[in-house]
């Protein structure tokens, strides 16, 4: 259970500082996907867990511990 909260602060971390230190892009990239249509939208979404998943099970595959 603490690994998975540590993973929630991490992702809150990492998910928080472009909109810290870039606010007015960050609008400006939330108005452009506004107008993307779902199905790409839910394809980038797709990609990114699929990443993730990689990035968990390398990370995994290769703990010295």
């Amino acid at each position: 259970m603490n690994l998975l909260f540590n993973a929630l602060g991490i992702l809150l971390i990492v998910e928080g500082i472009p909109y810290f230190a870039f606010p007015e892009k960050m609008q400006e990239i939330m108005r452009e996907a506004e107008k993307m249509p779902p199905a790409t939208l839910r394809w980038f979404g797709f990609a990114s867990m699929i990443v993730g998943l990689g990035i968990c099970y390398l990370v995994q595959k290769t703990d010295p511990f």
